[in-house]
This record gives structure tokens, sequence and C-alpha cells, in this order.
């Protein structure tokens, strides 16, 4: 299957703020749930996957859609998250959107170090590696598109780590990014 990409509007048109990608195995009952509650509470619309797809619609066509119409998409890099091919897809979106429209993105380190995903060494080569394996021909370039989209993060200012000095919470440090934009 090809990656599908939505045409892009003529400007924006954001109904929410942000966009959470994430792998839910490795953070859903942790990190971006606590990360979820903070932009709620601080009053920042954020679409996370479990909440807002409504049931008996195309996920694939709804998660598009979704990211679409966010202004900003946080990307929790955590060791499984280049094992899903839904959280690469959702990569391959959040990227055109902010290549075409003007849509921020904020990655965010989570148990994983920032030059292991840009130079896709360590979990992440793992990860590939298994992806190549189970693939046909016709998937290889979609593997492929996912690899160069990766080490086109090289470009993007530095995401948040969650090594922390100090005490500060991971979600505190995003919310000052996604208001300050620093």
């Amino acid at each position: 299957m090809a990656i599908q990409t939505l045409p892009s509007p003529s400007k924006p048109r954001w109904t929410r703020d942000v966009f959470l990608s994430f792998r839910g195995e490795d953070t859903r009952k942790n990190f971006t749930d606590h990360l979820y509650t903070a932009l709620v509470q601080a009053g920042i619309h954020t679409f996370r996957d479990d909440d807002e797809l409504p049931r008996g619609k195309d996920i694939s066509t709804e998660l598009l859609k979704a990211i679409r119409e966010s202004r900003i998409s946080i990307v929790v890099f955590s060791k499984d998250y280049a094992s899903s091919r839904w959280c690469l897809d959702e990569l391959v979106e959040i990227l055109h959107c902010k290549n075409t429209m003007g849509h921020t993105l904020l990655p965010v380190f989570y148990d994983v170090n920032p030059s292991d995903v840009r130079k896709q060494t360590g979990i992440l080569a793992e990860a590939f590696a298994r992806h190549e394996e189970r693939r046909f021909q016709a998937e290889k370039e979609r593997v492929q598109k996912w690899r160069e989209l990766l080490r086109k993060l090289q470009t993007i200012p530095a995401g948040i780590s969650r090594t922390l000095q100090m005490g500060i919470t991971l979600w505190s440090l995003v919310l000052f990014h996604i208001f300050f934009g620093v």
C-alpha cells in the first residue's frame, strides 16, 4: 500500500491546536497520558487517537485528517515508535503538512537518543531491519521513504529529550515550547 497524503488546501483550516503522535504500547499509560492531561488543562485543544476517532470510520483517513486540521504535531519518539507502520505513516503526513502548510513539528525523545532517531542506529536500526525483512519489494520503497524522512529530522531544531535536569517535568517543557515557540 502506498503512503497516502491528502491534497493540500489553499490555506490551512486548523480546528485543533495539537496532534499527538505516539506509540501506544510505549507511552500511552504513562508519559502521553500525562502530556495529554497537561495540554487539555492548559486549554490546548489536543487530538489523541483513542479519544477522538469516530467508530466505524476509516482510521487512516481520520488520522490524516486530524493531522491536517492541527496547527502543531507533537511526535513522541520512543523505543518502538519506528516499529509501527501507523506511526511512520503519521510522520509522513506530519512532515508533508510542515512543508506545505506551515504546520509545526515538535519532536519529543522519550527514552531514545535523538541521534539514534536521526541516524537510524540502535533500536531504530533494528526496527527498520524488521520492516525490510517482512515487506515485499513494493513496500521497500515505503520503508525507504520512512528512512529519508527520519534523516530529514536533522534539519528540524532539536526537540525535547526526557533527560532533564532540576526536576522540570517533560510535559511542562512541551507546554513552554508550544506557548513561547522556543
